[in-house]
């Protein structure tokens, strides 16, 4: 009888050991997190206030942008800076007992434990704004043990480091209200054109019911679900007291005026490049993203936002904000590698892909003068070298595969210059010369010139088959701009943290001379034609008040003009992200946006002219026959050449003097800078207006 009672009590003494133990253990669990939570606070790890904001700055050291989680685009306000209504709002909906708690709601998260713990799952959460704000500030939104134990520990941090209106002010300038608006202010810019303080009671409410859904509750994608979030907010900031219910009633009655979403822009400047600048931090330089969110880190770029403006302003005018087309301009100084301008795209809300980047696009005509400086610098061509321009079957690969390759419209121009073919854009002239020299020896100017991507070595490259970048066409054109010369893009100047410590200094590149100076300023000088009568850029040629030099390019899907002055080498695409054929109006598009940026961004600029490297020489040639021009000769037109590449034999006239050929085949004397000036009319004009 008495084995019963021992047994009794064996297992009360091990159930009020497990009982201690567990007790013991919960205990120093506490203590544990007491320890952590002070440990946290002592050592003052990074929270990501606004204050703490990486900023992105531009070449003159103005703020381009700030960096916050995921590189959101937002514009922080202060407290009293924004709609006590929309304050109200929020509170009512998302935290009514904010100002009481610390951190944590008590009842509601001992209920959504016990739930969790009967589904064995993390099912349930009871988030304060506290909690919303460490979860966006530092974490993913999974749902696991391990995050909230995280979040547990930020929220904590939080309530000790700021107080409850500062922790407010930092979760209103965070939180993400739909359509790649992060904060109220700039959710207020884009839904309703004006600023947060300016929000009335409906339109507060409105916005205030969003973050529990950006895409479920958008206006512009649900507007019924829309209205029945903003019922339930109003409904809520009536129980609370801040509104009675006839006033409720009332704002949700109101007509809002939504700012209609062709007009949506982006609220900081240039955000295709700070996309691209977060990228390089990263993933180049090692900068962690953490540091680059909360690090208050000052990153000096070489971007000119007078010029930034230019290249958006032109491409706003020139593009159709209703039609699915795409765009891309890029913008660097030749004698820098300095990037100036960037825009990735036509609309960055709708789209953050960077077009500037894309490597699948096929660059067609734009290609050629790469061909041509490959050709030009061999000496296997020169300015007077002739083809016909007819329809050619060419052989290949030791005859065993064909090309035949036709020009636009069908039209065959017969026997034609370079210039000619040139301004033209002709393709058989253009195959011609490939053939002449070998694919090879073009896909290695190419990459002479920075282009990295793949590049098929056949006949049709000669016309731009093989995709390329727009950053690589203008990069690659550059070299041809600085004579020569070529000096890697550069985005990066600087990186310092917040105590002003240098993190990164870009090196200081020296210009490396890859092409002959005197054969690219001899396809600059061919390539000026372009914009010049008869040119496939001719049309925009009124636009264009300083020397340019440039070539279009079009395909199927895709239309180019990449172009330089002195100062910038420019490449414009336009197409489809889907890679559909695009129409003769969409292909004629890229031409007035590169003028009229180009124009706008040098409008401070006094016009230059090319300078002429040594080893040019100009002299007249009869275009017909490639041959030096003497007297009487029936043509003549002024070209430049490498020298030593110049024609030597003399077209003459029927009655000409054989002996007078030779004073008359080349200028009186002009330097090739003289005549360049003298061509250029208005320069003469200007310097003289300068002078005065």
């Amino acid at each position: 009888m008495k084995q019963p009672a021992q047994k009794t009590r064996k297992r009360g003494f091990r159930l009020w050991k497990w009982i201690k133990g567990l007790s013991l253990l919960l205990m120093l669990s506490l203590i544990a997190a007491a320890a952590g939570l002070v440990y946290l606070y002592a050592t003052s790890l990074p929270l990501a206030d606004s204050d703490r904001n990486s900023r992105l700055l531009d070449s003159q050291g103005e703020v381009i942008a700030t960096f916050s989680a995921g590189g959101k685009d937002s514009v922080p306000v202060q407290l009293d800076a924004i709609s006590p209504d929309l304050i109200n709002a929020t509170l009512a909906v998302e935290d009514r007992k904010f100002y009481d708690h610390h951190g944590f709601d008590i009842r509601g998260l001992g209920r959504a434990v016990l739930v969790n713990l009967q589904h064995m799952q993390m099912s349930q959460g009871a988030s304060t704004l506290t909690q919303q704000l460490a979860r966006n500030l530092y974490l993913s939104h999974e749902k696991t043990w391990t995050r909230k134990a995280k979040e547990a520990i930020y929220t904590a941090q939080l309530e000790m480091k700021y107080s409850k209106d500062e922790i407010l002010q930092m979760y209103l300038n965070e939180i993400y209200y739909g359509h790649g608006a992060y904060g109220i202010e700039s959710a207020a810019r884009m839904y309703f054109g004006k600023s947060a303080n300016q929000l009335d009671l409906a339109e507060s409410a409105m916005l205030a019911g969003i973050p529990k859904g950006p895409t479920y509750y958008s206006p512009y994608n649900h507007m019924k679900n829309a209205k029945d979030r903003q019922r339930i907010v109003l409904n809520s900031m009536a129980e609370t007291g801040k509104i009675t219910q006839s006033e409720a009633d009332k704002a949700y009655e109101e007509i809002l005026s939504f700012k209609p979403e062709s007009e949506r822009k982006t609220v900081e400047q240039a955000p295709y490049f700070r996309d691209y600048i977060r990228s390089l931090a990263i993933n180049e330089l090692g900068i962690s993203e953490a540091m680059l969110d909360h690090g208050g880190l000052n990153i000096y770029t070489t971007l000119d936002l007078r010029m930034q403006k230019a290249a958006e302003d032109a491409v706003a005018k020139g593009m159709d904000p209703k039609s699915e087309l795409e765009t891309a301009l890029i913008s660097i100084d030749p004698r820098t590698g300095y990037i100036k301008a960037m825009v990735g795209g036509k609309n960055y809300r709708t789209s953050q892909i960077n077009h500037v980047l894309a490597t699948t696009r096929q660059p067609g005509s734009a290609f050629k003068p790469i061909m041509y400086l490959a050709a030009l610098e061999s000496k296997q061509l020169t300015s007077a070298s002739i083809f016909n321009s007819e329809p050619t079957l060419f052989h290949y690969d030791n005859d065993r595969k064909t090309y035949k390759p036709g020009n636009f419209g069908d039209k065959y121009l017969g026997e034609i210059d370079l210039r000619q073919a040139i301004a033209a854009s002709d393709n058989i002239y253009a195959v011609n010369t490939i053939m002449k020299i070998g694919p090879e020896k073009v896909v290695d100017m190419a990459h002479t010139l920075g282009i990295t991507s793949n590049l098929s070595p056949v006949p049709s490259l000669a016309l731009g088959t093989s995709p390329v970048s727009p950053l690589e066409m203008a990069s690659a054109f550059s070299v041809i701009a600085a004579g020569g010369q070529r000096t890697p893009p550069v985005a990066i100047l600087q990186i310092t943290d917040a105590a002003g410590r240098v993190l990164y200094e870009a090196p200081q590149t020296k210009a490396e001379t890859v092409v002959e100076p005197s054969a690219a300023y001899v396809l600059t000088r061919l390539m000026e034609s372009v914009f010049e009568s008869g040119g496939t850029g001719n049309r925009v040629s009124a636009t264009m008040k300083r020397p340019v030099a440039g070539k279009t390019g079009t395909t199927n899907t895709d239309a180019w003009l990449v172009g330089f002055t002195p100062e910038l080498s420019t490449a414009v695409w336009v197409g489809y992200d889907q890679g559909k054929s695009i129409s003769t109006s969409d292909g004629r598009r890229a031409a007035p946006i590169f003028a009229q940026f180009t124009e706008q961004a040098l409008a401070s600029v006094p016009p230059k002219i090319f300078p002429v490297p040594d080893n040019v020489v100009s002299v007249y040639i009869n275009p017909e026959t490639g041959q030096l021009a003497g007297n009487g000769c029936a043509e003549k037109r002024l070209e430049v050449f490498m020298a030593g590449t110049e024609p030597t034999d003399v077209c003459r006239g029927a009655d000409s003097d054989p002996k007078d050929a030779a004073d008359h085949s080349k200028p009186d004397q002009q330097s090739e800078q003289a005549l360049q000036e003298e061509k250029h009319s208005w320069w003469k004009d200007f310097k003289r207006w300068w002078v005065e």
